[in-house]
């Protein structure tokens, strides 16, 4: 029979114990299981490491050097296995990302950015137009950061038990056919689109009731809203079927003018969420800064000179 670890642990359970009854009570064995198993153990070793008294056990010359050696290899083998177990965890965490996110750029941007700093991880993305979805998903740990994001101040989902923090706030603008009337604009006041139809993409944030708002405040309610894909949203504002609104990050597109709305009635602030007790503040942090620096170069590349960029990171 070879020496195992187990082994060594049952002669230290039995020197502390002080009587086979009371180790093998510890142990979870009966009496003479453990008694035969001690047999085996010495005749492994060569001779015999304890001796049985009225009143219990005492190690021998040889059960003493194998005590003394106990005392360095159990702990040494618990921290080996406590250090590995350490090590692959974090390299569980280094090698694999699960991202989330609302329609748009940033997304893509982000996965970029951690393409580029971190090229052997595995990144894996979810896209959904629900916001509430992506939280669920965050406290139920299938994703492990989301790009969301709100109306001015309005609560993120899920804000009583996720961590949420602001990547940049954009000014919403307005995008038009570049033949429409108004498209020579430097700036288009919102109640001049009252007799104009819109098109949006779905999601169950509060933009809707955001924009809602700001055209009450405008003096109009919407005359017609088609709700429908990004790609079907731009081919209906090219064709002057409708008007849309987008984010400072919207990138330039043929057939279509992006202007700014007039005294800024909408702006859309974006969220980077995640499980506080998911994630090391550290990680957490570091994806922060890549989301913001994401953003930032997104709005860098896509604002044409006489449109102001939206408003910086904080």
């Amino acid at each position: 029979m070879e020496l195992e670890l187990r082994h060594l642990r049952t002669i230290r359970t039995i020197a502390d114990a002080g009587s086979l009854t009371r180790a093998a009570t510890a142990l979870g064995l009966a009496q003479p299981a453990l008694s035969a198993q001690l047999r085996r153990i010495e005749r492994a070793l060569g001779g015999v490491l304890f001796e049985r008294g009225r009143y219990g056990v005492r190690a021998t010359a040889l059960g003493e050097l194998v005590l003394e050696r106990t005392r360095v290899v159990l702990p040494a083998v618990s921290e080996l296995q406590r250090e590995a177990a350490r090590f692959a965890r974090a390299r569980r965490d280094a090698e694999r990302l699960r991202l989330g996110g609302i329609h748009g750029p940033l997304l893509g941007a982000l996965v970029d950015r951690i393409a580029d700093t971190h090229p052997d991880a595995t990144v894996t993305t979810c896209a959904s137009w629900s916001e509430r979805e992506l939280a669920r998903q965050l406290t139920e740990g299938r994703l492990d950061f989301a790009l969301a994001g709100t109306c001015g101040s309005a609560t993120p989902p899920g804000a009583e038990h996720l961590v949420w923090r602001e990547i940049a706030v954009d000014p919403v603008r307005v995008m038009l056919a570049e033949g429409h009337p108004l498209a020579g604009r430097p700036e288009i006041g919102l109640d001049a689109l009252a007799d104009q139809e819109w098109a949006c993409v779905p999601g169950d944030g509060c933009f809707a009731d955001c924009f809602t708002a700001a055209c009450a405040r405008a003096g109009f309610t919407p005359r017609r809203m088609y709700e429908t894909d990004t790609a079907s949203c731009v081919h209906l504002v090219r064709v002057g079927r409708a008007v849309g609104l987008c984010r400072a990050s919207f990138p330039p597109t043929p057939g279509i003018a992006v202007r700014p709305l007039t005294g800024t009635p909408l702006v859309w602030r974006h969220l980077l969420g995640w499980h506080p007790g998911a994630q090391r503040p550290d990680a957490a942090a570091a994806v922060l800064d890549r989301a913001r620096s994401a953003h930032a170069a997104l709005v860098r590349a896509v604002a044409p000179p006489s449109i102001t960029p939206g408003q910086g990171v904080d």
